[in-house]
């Protein structure tokens, strides 16, 4: 009795380090959270106790966590990013396209009234110059 009371935690430290090290080497790279597998790896062989519940709590990935999808560099940068939009699917896209569409419009709609004075005013000084006057 005395034995399976001093051996069971040895026991189940054993147990515990061999799961989180088995668990660590089978995750892959791209999936391991706040350390790089390796450090994961060193953190479980020589602190086992320490090292696998850190492994359990921080460095285990979640389900749906890829590391592809957050921004790396600075924490306060690290946030989801959805996958990207075609620019059918962005509003502001369209709504920029929009207003350019407009744009352009209202810069035909001047042109063609420039035109159509412009054309005006030499209909005119067709009519005022006598028939018979060349050009000189």
């Amino acid at each position: 009795m005395f034995l399976l009371t001093r051996g069971l935690p040895v026991v189940l430290e054993l147990g515990l380090t061999i799961f989180c090290l088995i668990d660590c080497l089978q995750t892959p790279e791209i999936s391991v959270r706040n350390l790089p597998k390796w450090s994961w790896i060193v953190l479980i062989l020589f602190f086992p106790l320490i090292g696998s519940i850190a492994w359990l709590v921080a460095g285990r990935p979640t389900p749906g966590y890829r590391r592809q999808d957050y921004v790396t560099g600075f924490p306060e940068y690290q946030r989801r990013q959805g996958r990207p939009l075609g620019p059918d699917d962005d509003p502001a896209y369209l709504r920029e396209l929009g207003r350019v569409n407009d744009e352009h419009e209202q810069t035909l709609q001047r042109w063609e009234a420039d035109l159509r004075r412009r054309e005006e005013e030499l209909r005119r000084r067709g009519e005022q110059t006598p028939p018979d006057a060349g050009p000189r």
